[in-house]
């Protein structure tokens, strides 16, 4: 690609992101369930660790690079979840980065029915940073050897952006389906880094599914499969997207199919109507999970920017033995993690 093209390429992403601020995303919003709600938290039998990296647009000059980790503990004996967020995003040749610490807080109402529904609020600090001294202003550029550069961009190195945020979920479920809302940036926090005022818009996000037991071994635990058909509509000022599709587990093979986009907008100026299709496939263990997914660009960027890639791990352990534990256990029934 040449030089001018990559520079206007970049410029157009950061226009987008002074326009359109919003939250990184990930294919295997599954397997980034606090990220997702915060109302996750607490649905595994005790506690569970997870890491997720996702590199977006490889091809373009500096990648979207993001990273996360979370804890969540189920403290059965009061019906409560809490969990631990972090998130880093890095993006553009000045190494924008976001960096998000977020506690969060559920709690499990037991229904005689067999569902439970469990509210929860999540609570985060926001530190945001540019290397300014890797960009180039309009007053720095000299044209026919007319003018000189009068401005230096080093003397606004140090400057940042700091921010208390806060959101809230809610999740019905039982053992085969699911169904949730979140809303993140209630408080639509001011997220400038020049003294400016540049509000970052609330995210919500509605997503659900079902589990279809196909089949199960002579034996519990044994040959195990099923298929998981959901969805995820999530909203961010100007931008919403539609996840659908599906996953499929075979002991210990999973496997899934997803088409990210709104079909039915064909031409809005503020959307990216049609995205990506995500291939996924992954194994899933007793106590360990591991995934891996790509996304095929289907919207205006197409194969030059590279797709993007996914690796998800996830481990959960139980401290207290299942067979001493009289409360029914209840897990979110999501066929991958």
């Amino acid at each position: 690609m040449d030089k001018k093209v990559k520079l206007l390429v970049l410029f157009w992403l950061l226009t987008l992101h002074k326009l359109w601020s919003q939250d990184p995303q990930f294919s295997q919003f599954y397997a980034a369930p606090l990220y997702l709600n915060p109302a996750f938290a607490g649905s595994t039998f005790e506690h569970r660790f997870i890491a997720n990296h996702r590199l977006q647009w490889p091809s373009l000059p500096q990648a979207f690079v993001t990273y996360a980790f979370s804890y969540d503990y189920n403290m059965a004996k009061v019906n409560s979840g809490f969990g631990f967020l972090v998130t880093t995003d890095k993006a553009g040749s000045a190494n924008l980065r976001s960096t998000n610490l977020g506690m969060i807080y559920a709690y499990k109402v037991n229904l005689p029915s067999g569902w439970v529904i469990s509210p929860a609020v999540h609570f985060s600090y926001t530190f945001r940073d540019i290397d300014f001294s890797k960009l180039v202003f309009g007053d720095q550029l000299t044209f026919n050897n007319q003018g000189a550069p009068t401005s230096d961009p080093t003397l606004l190195t140090g400057i940042n952006g700091k921010y208390f945020d806060f959101g809230s979920g809610i999740l019905a479920y039982n053992k085969s389906s699911w169904l949730g809302f979140s809303a993140f940036h209630l408080n639509e926090p001011n997220e400038s880094l020049v003294g400016k005022v540049s509000r970052l818009p609330m995210r919500i996000s509605i997503h659900g599914g079902y589990r279809i037991q196909l089949y199960q071994g002579p034996k519990k635990g044994i040959n195990k499969s099923s298929i998981a058909p959901s969805f995820v509509y999530k909203r961010q000022g100007n931008f919403d997207q539609l996840d659908i599709g599906f996953h499929f587990h075979y002991n210990p093979i999973m496997a899934g199919l997803w088409y990210r986009g709104i079909p039915i907008q064909q031409t809005v100026s503020d959307n990216i109507s049609q995205d990506a299709v995500t291939f996924l496939m992954g194994l899933r263990f007793d106590n360990f999970d591991v995934g891996y997914s790509y996304d095929i660009t289907v919207s205006r960027f197409g194969i030059n920017s590279g797709g993007s890639h996914e690796i998800s791990m996830m481990y959960q352990f139980n401290v207290i033995k299942a067979h001493k534990i009289k409360r029914k256990e209840k897990f979110i029934p999501c066929p991958t993690f």
